[in-house]
């Protein structure tokens, strides 16, 4: 897989998430969010790739976990994230909702407005995490 490839799972799951909420399946749309979120982090890192490079163990090992903090951090994001946090607090309350998403959530139960809520945290234009995403990948 490469950039592009993690660049248009993002979009699909993001149309994903969007029909699972219309149709009330609010696990599904939890769930599938979370890799809106990772998808878009692993084009970030996957950006930072260079042609003909070898891989950095380290940085390969940690680019397939599910833990967005995790992912910002291999994608060498996080001054930038903190920066954010501190300069716009809706930024900050959608972060803090998406930060804890991990991929064990497909087993758990989520209310109509926990699944909102996320999908709002992940898309909104002015405040969203994947509008950031999308700025540094």
């Amino acid at each position: 897989m490469n950039r592009n490839d993690f660049q248009n799972l993002a979009r699909i799951r993001m149309k994903e998430a969007k029909c699972l909420l219309a149709n009330s399946k609010f696990d599904g749309a939890y769930y599938i969010c979370g890799y809106i979120i990772e998808c878009g982090l692993k084009a970030c890192i996957a950006k930072k790739t260079k042609k003909y490079d070898f891989p950095d163990k380290r940085i390969a090992n940690e680019s397939h976990k599910h833990d967005p903090y995790s992912l910002v951090r291999t994608a060498e994001l996080g001054p930038e994230l903190d920066k954010k946090i501190k300069k716009f607090p809706e930024f900050a309350i959608n972060w803090a909702i998406v930060k804890d998403w991990n991929e064990k959530s497909r087993y758990e139960k989520h209310t109509k407005k926990e699944a909102e809520d996320f999908y709002s945290a992940v898309i909104s234009k002015t405040d969203g995490v994947f509008e950031w995403i999308k700025q540094h990948w």
